[in-house]
């Protein structure tokens, strides 16, 4: 089977498991695993942040910055697709009294243009704006990447505003690839960033949190108010560093799959997808007269897994345990389906 739902299916590389094996632990909640302590701070010296947290989930660590940057009764600005508005379960409600305030963009990427028509006014009677949320790559808009321009940008509008802007980075290192430009300066000027271990970089669980010392300070808290206390949780994060220092250089070989397996889709009857706009590792398909799920169903006896985002669009993710001999399988499985 061809497993293509996400990058969030990869394995541990022989050397995580051996690194996971061997790994020094200590109680993480009372700050005394140096494992997780060295895989904090390598992620704040690669991103250039003060201090990191390692949190469960890419959702967790998204959910812990709306909660310290905001206030109940405060709006978030987000893209229409956003992750942290479509998949985390209404979380900023449920946690942190905010309402999501969905800004449809082209791309998926929010240019300042687009976010002050949606900021809230000066008056008393509408919830104020509380948050600037981006997201890089865009997950739901195909792995479109976002320049550190343009993130410059929104960053500059948002202080004008006072308002602090947080970063969902779960795939920057993907986004730094294409670009050709470090995570570091994709993530510059942004007051938290979040970025997953568990999916490109192919570490088991686990994400960062990003931000300044007393920023991260305030994290530890509300991570442990969620139930993110993981004690000995050193054999992960001895994964997730082998993750970050050996797994981003290898990121490009996704990328050209996931173009190799767009030009091989563009050309199959009934679909439309558009190479040019593969930027990263993942790959849209619009069906022009079938359902998705029944699509799905006929993938999966074919031997390719894949997930419906939409009545009428499928999703594809390349990643490191997707070869490009497993590309072709998949697109000659598809060209079964849709012939």
């Amino acid at each position: 089977m061809i497993d293509l739902r996400s990058d969030t299916v990869t394995l541990p590389t022989p050397e995580m498991r051996r690194a996971m094996a061997e790994a020094e632990v200590g109680d993480d909640v009372f700050r005394e695993d140096p494992t997780v302590s060295r895989l904090q701070e390598r992620a704040a010296e690669l991103l250039g942040f003060e201090a990191a947290l390692f949190v469960p989930s890419g959702t967790m660590g998204n959910q812990i910055a709306v909660r310290l940057h905001t206030r109940p009764g405060q709006e978030v600005i987000t893209e229409a697709r956003a992750h942290i508005y479509n998949w985390e379960m209404a979380s900023m409600a449920a946690f942190s009294g905010c309402l999501a305030r969905p800004v449809a963009a082209p791309r998926g990427i929010l240019t300042w243009d687009l976010i002050e028509p949606a900021l809230s006014p000066p008056v008393y009677y509408r919830a104020r704006t509380g948050l600037v949320a981006l997201e890089n790559t865009h997950n739901m808009a195909g792995g479109t990447v976002m320049s550190a321009d343009e993130t410059q940008a929104v960053i500059r509008g948002a202080r004008r505003r006072g308002l602090p802007v947080h970063l969902d980075g779960a795939r920057i290192f993907n986004a730094a690839t294409a670009l050709g430009e470090s995570a570091a300066s994709l993530a510059a000027g942004c007051d938290s960033v979040m970025f997953c271990l568990s999916k490109g970089l192919a570490a088991p669980v686990g994400s960062l949190l990003l931000g300044s010392r007393g920023f991260i300070e305030e994290a530890w808290g509300v991570r442990k108010m969620f139930g993110g206390g993981m004690r000995q949780v050193g054999f992960l994060a001895a994964a997730g560093l082998v993750a970050l220092n050996t797994m981003p250089s290898r990121l490009a070989e996704d990328h050209d799959n996931a173009q190799r397996l767009a030009r091989g889709l563009a050309d199959l009857s009934g679909c439309r997808v558009e190479p040019d706009s593969v930027r990263t590792n993942i790959v849209m398909l619009d069906l022009e007269h079938r359902s998705s799920l029944p699509v799905l169903e006929e993938l999966r006896a074919a031997g390719v897994l894949a997930v419906s985002t939409g009545p009428r669009q499928l999703r594809f993710v390349t990643h490191k345990d997707v070869a490009r001999r497993d590309v072709d399988l998949a697109l000659e499985a598809a060209r079964r389906v849709f012939t």
